[in-house]
């Protein structure tokens, strides 16, 4: 989805999405904002023109302001940041503030505008059909993949066949999670095979293509899968204590290797778990082999420069302008952080992994090496010529201070810690593993810059397919340990092998291998929570963590002070209480939620 100047100047409007309060609100905008549907044309240019203004609802509107994609990361194990930007959402106070609430109205604004899309672009006569049909797939895909999140998110949703300017009423009743999923599933099979393959000579840069449709099934089929399994099938998640006090020191706490046992998630009872997973391993399959597309995993070092960008591995992205109003958006703010002249962080990176993420990988994997900041100095410092590494491993303290683990000065810092800034570390929120996925902008001085957010990658797929062919096997599956070595290897991580050290001898040990390795490939990308939700692990594994005050006291907070404790009524968020008090077909809330 290109943003070229015919499409800003005409492309569908977006009603701010803080003034929303129910769906008669968000529903109710009007189509265009400067021409009317019968003004926009009868061609392949009117038909892109509606196809363009669904893809710029996912700008403008919900990344535009700062509740995504904080909504989709902040609540999980291995994230965090300040108290004060995760005390309502982070803490588990779903209904403290307006957070919890943009999924809900994000996607059904972009729900209906895909709708009055449909409706338009099947009335256009004079566009090739071929363009029209691939149009009509796009759409599709971007309604499946909003019911895909609200189901996830919400449970049973109402759904809307048809928009509210076509004659559907806004209070639409909830409908079970089969139902959803099977209506996700119909929109998916009905686009693949009239979409372009991202091969063809008609394919758009940046749109979604027949790949991406197949790996958003792969990705449905296995969320089925892994919710409908039933309850006791083993999981190991490196969690646990994150810190105490030794002498006075707050330190950080390495994470220990806990078996959990799945629960059977809500909703999702009547799926076949086997078939589920084997229409995963298929459509994942048929992606690998390149039967809807082109698609691979990039080289670590191209993987996250904004040249490499809707390229063979981002089969789905959040397209963006740089400090622009409308498509603009924070990502790069709350994720790297705001920069000034200088180069110091001025504003923001405020969301970042817990030290029990970092230590899940090997010593010399890039997604640490080259993924993590290991260096960052905020404005605040610049006074006092200071600045902070990460991690306080005795590698990094040696190379940033000179001071070896029993605190002796043994040698000078090393480059590039030898520039005259003294670097420290201390337990807070202001020295996490802060992730360079978002750092590649145009300009990272601007608040609203044109930093990406990857929906859907090809290395989801293979982690997927890994997955599915795990779980489909007796034991040890030797094309899951394929799938999951071809994420490893372009990490640099170390493969995983069936024999001699560390070896992965068990279904349990392979099924454990592969979520922890989502954990790392994915990590902030907005996955951690579903794949806890959907595995039955959530509350288990929330609850897990916490730490020791220096009074001896237990806490459920992590190191950074964010409450991680979690109780069952945060398995759903809570549906907008403005649409239970305006909707007569919702007579209540999620359970727990009032």
């Amino acid at each position: 989805m290109k943003f070229n100047h015919i499409f800003l100047s005409v492309a569908l409007s977006a009603a701010l999405m803080g003034s929303f309060t129910s769906c008669d609100d968000f529903l109710a905008e009007d189509p265009y904002a400067f021409v009317g549907p019968d003004q926009v044309g009868n061609d392949n240019v009117a038909v892109n023109l509606w196809v363009t203004g669904v893809y710029s609802k996912w700008a403008n509107d919900m990344f535009r302001w700062q509740n995504f994609p904080r909504v989709l990361e902040m609540d999980c194990d291995y994230t965090s940041g300040p108290d004060w930007a995760f005390s309502n959402l982070g803490a588990g106070n779903f209904q403290g503030d307006e957070v919890a609430d943009a999924v809900w109205k994000g996607c059904y604004s972009l729900i209906n505008r895909a709708n009055v899309a449909l409706n338009y672009v099947n009335q256009i006569t004079g566009a090739d059909e071929k363009v029209k049909a691939n149009a009509i797939g796009e759409l599709k895909f971007n309604k499946a993949f909003a019911y895909f999140m609200l189901t996830k998110a919400y449970g049973d949703i109402p759904m809307f066949n048809v928009a509210i300017s076509e004659g559907a009423s806004y209070e639409q009743p909830r409908r079970p999670i089969a139902e959803v999923y099977a209506e996700i599933i119909r929109l998916l099979e009905e686009a693949i095979p009239v979409m372009y393959k991202n091969t063809d000579v008609d394919f758009q840069e940046g749109h979604v293509a027949q790949g991406a449709a197949a790996g958003l099934l792969a990705k449905v089929y296995v969320t089925m899968a892994s919710g409908s399994m039933t309850a006791g099938e083993e999981m190991i998640v490196k969690t646990g204590a994150s810190y105490e006090f030794n002498n006075g020191e707050k330190v950080l706490v390495l994470p220990t290797s806990k078996t959990f046992r799945k629960t059977q998630v809500a909703g999702y009872e009547s799926f076949d778990t086997k078939d589920c997973y084997t229409k995963a391993a298929q459509y994942a399959k048929d992606v690998m082999d390149g039967k809807y597309g082109s698609y691979d995993l990039l080289p670590y070092d191209e993987l996250w420069k904004r040249s490499n960008y809707n390229k063979a591995e981002h089969m789905f992205m959040l397209q963006t302008l740089n400090n622009d109003e409308e498509y603009g958006n924070t990502i790069h703010r709350w994720f790297s952080g705001t920069e000034n002249a200088q180069g110091l962080i001025q504003q923001g990176q405020w969301i970042g992994n817990r030290y029990h993420w970092y230590t899940l990988f090997d010593s010399k994997d890039y997604r640490i090496t080259k993924g993590v900041k290991h260096r960052f100095r905020y404005s605040y410092q610049a006074s006092d010529n200071y600045g902070f590494y990460y991690p306080n491993t005795p590698e990094y303290k040696l190379m940033a201070t000179g001071y070896d683990e029993n605190g002796n000065k043994v040698a000078d810092p090393v480059a590039p810690y030898n520039d005259g800034v003294q670097y420290t570390f201390n337990v807070s929120s202001s020295t996490l593993a802060y992730s360079t996925k978002y750092s590649d902008v145009t300009d990272p001085t601007v608040e609203r810059s044109d930093a990406y957010w990857p929906f859907l990658r090809y290395a989801d797929i293979v982690l997927i397919y890994a997955e599915a062919m795990c779980e489909l096997g007796s034991g040890v599956d030797s094309e899951a340990i394929k799938a999951l070595n071809a994420i490893r290897t372009r990490s640099n991580a170390n493969p995983a092998v069936t024999s001699g050290n560390g070896a992965i001898d068990s279904k349990v040990a392979l099924r454990s291998a592969i979520f922890e390795e989502r954990a790392k490939e994915l990590a902030l990308e907005g996955d951690r929570r579903w794949d806890l939700i959907r595995w039955g692990l959530y509350l288990d594994v929330m609850n897990s963590i916490g730490g020791t005050n220096e009074d001896g006291t237990k806490t459920n907070y992590d190191e950074a002070s964010v409450n991680k404790h979690r109780e069952a009524k945060h398995l759903l968020f809570p549906i907008p209480s403005a649409e239970i008090s305006t909707n007569d077909a919702i007579d209540s809330n999620n359970p727990g939620w009032s």
